[in-house]
């Protein structure tokens, strides 16, 4: 089924979202219907979808209390009996991809590829901790001061309630993936999704009734972040962001004053870097994926890319014929047949088109795009590639989380290394070559979280056993990997001793006793007992 823009609101949704699953999921939402609601829109047409429950501060309040008293109860279950809960939710999952891909995109916009990938992202996130969970939570026995005597137990207890507060350009996989460890962990969570993509994460919370997660575990409240973030923060355990770098200091702060932890996941300008030795037949598909994949509304897709003189001409031919080739694959359906979506509203589109104007009327050229699309719907804008990009431009040093991409040729490769680092951000940085040892000595220069040679984001954050998080302006903490779920927990040190050894001895003169301990810490030493 599709929908075509033709200048008048006029929605054509899939069969399978029905007003009584509207109803349904929108009656998840913690409001007690004081605040004036959301009106939900499909982003293809701008058609009105529905009203969206808003939640108060005080709903803030009682989804907080609600959530907690259900996390006691939680936490006390043997983590074996958690996880069948997660076990169940992974077939839910594929069992409704396409129910959950048609969610994505009434709020997103994105491709119909891209949904369905996102959706997926779920159950490899589960299937990593289905798999990992008991070994990373499991108490470990460590050694203590005296060998034989004392012992130390390391424990990992949950925080208790976690707030997630998702984006809107991967609003089921980032709230889903980031809520699944903090549960399995034991813990609470409170969702808070954009408004504008709510209606997947609360179709994933239905979802997780149905796998049998009590209920009351998860709740969600939804509103603008001025207006009920600052009580959810007051009122949990621990934080898990993905957003701006501007929203996330303001989440950090507030969460520094409370003295509760924080990942954040911010925003970047992401680098990729093309030496001279790269195959191009590679290199131009990775990259088109790399800038365009959703619309360029990804936080590791690349903005700037240094390609060596003495590819630079071809490069720049080849990746502007596929962009122009991929151009003419845009389109708002919920099928296929489009290769190529549209931003996530007309609001962001002005955003982005602001900085392509910025840099045309500062002297930047623009070899293709560079054009909002309202022939095919009212947030669409062309796949834009920019040579001549200078410093004083906007989309030169600012994220436009957009399908705009810069190239610039480099050459020598500590210059294209200078180039990519020379920003606030580190999220993201791609090399491509033909030499695997040459760019892993280029990866290591590069100052970012994740870095992929002969790819440009998917290989480091499809790695779920790896932490993946950003450095510099980029955020603080990490997802996936063993840390992706210790960070939901407390670490407890329980010691053991045996015998009362410690202690100073009665009546020994302390020089004496001094003399024994150095022997002592010697002795450890050298036998490796300690």
């Amino acid at each position: 089924m599709s929908t075509t823009h033709t200048g008048k609101a006029e929605s054509a949704l899939p069969a399978r979202i029905t007003g009584e699953l509207l109803t349904r999921l929108t009656g998840l939402v913690a409001a007690d219907g004081g605040a004036a609601p959301y009106e939900m829109t499909e982003v293809y047409t701008g058609a009105p979808v529905g009203a969206l429950p808003q939640s108060s501060p005080r709903d803030v309040l009682a989804a907080c209390a609600t959530a907690r008293a259900a996390q006691a109860e939680w936490s006390a279950l043997p983590l074996r009996q958690r996880l069948r809960v997660f076990e169940r939710l992974h077939e839910l999952i594929l069992g409704e991809v396409e129910t959950i891909a048609d969610l994505i995109q009434i709020g997103c916009g994105k491709t119909r590829r891209m949904a369905v990938e996102e959706s997926c992202d779920v159950p490899m996130v589960i299937s990593h901790y289905l798999k990992t969970a008991r070994r990373v939570l499991r108490p470990k026995r460590r050694g203590g001061a005296m060998p034989l005597i004392t012992s130390s137990i390391e424990q990992h207890r949950p925080k208790g309630l976690v707030a997630v507060i998702a984006p809107w350009n991967f609003p089921f996989a980032i709230a889903l993936s980031d809520a699944m460890p903090a549960l399995m962990a034991g813990n609470g969570v409170v969702l808070k999704p954009d408004n504008k993509t709510a209606l997947c994460v609360l179709f994933g919370v239905e979802l997780l009734h149905r796998a049998g997660l009590p209920r009351g575990l998860v709740q969600v409240v939804c509103g603008e972040g001025p207006d009920i973030g600052p009580t959810l923060i007051d009122n949990v355990d621990f934080v898990m962001f993905t957003g701006s770098t501007a929203t996330g200091r303001i989440v950090g702060e507030q969460a520094g004053r409370n003295l509760i932890g924080c990942s954040l996941e911010l925003g970047g300008k992401n680098p990729m870097i093309v030496l001279a030795d790269a195959n191009l037949d590679e290199v131009i598909p990775g990259a088109v994926f790399a800038a365009f994949a959703n619309s360029g509304q990804a936080c590791m897709h690349i903005e700037r890319i240094y390609v060596h003189r003495s590819r630079y001409d071809e490069f720049l031919r080849r990746l502007v014929a596929a962009a122009a080739e991929l151009n003419g694959k845009i389109g708002g359906t919920y099928d296929y047949t489009p290769e190529f979506g549209s931003l996530v509203s007309p609001q962001h589109l002005e955003r982005v088109a602001a900085h392509v104007e910025d840099a045309r009327a500062k002297g930047a050229t623009v070899h293709v795009g560079g054009q909002a699309r309202p022939d095919v719907g009212p947030a669409f804008y062309e796949a834009t590639v920019l040579t001549g990009v200078t410093p004083e431009m906007t989309h030169a040093t600012l994220e436009t989380f957009g399908p705009v991409v810069t190239v610039y040729p480099f050459d020598d490769e500590r210059e294209a290394v200078r180039l990519a680092n020379a920003t606030d951000y580190g999220l993201n940085a791609s090399v491509w070559t033909g030499d695997l040892a040459h760019g892993e000595r280029i990866a290591a220069q590069l100052q970012a979280g994740n870095i992929n040679i002969n790819d440009g984001f998917v290989a480091t954050y499809a790695a779920k056993g790896t932490p993946s998080g950003g450095v510099k302006q980029s955020g603080v903490g990490t997802r996936h990997g063993d840390q992706g779920l210790l960070k939901y927990t407390d670490t407890v040190n329980v010691g053991v001793l045996k015998k009362q050894v410690l202690a100073a001895r009665a009546g020994q003169p302390y020089d004496k006793q001094l003399a024994m301990t150095l022997m002592s810490l010697r002795l450890m030493r050298r036998t490796r007992l300690r």
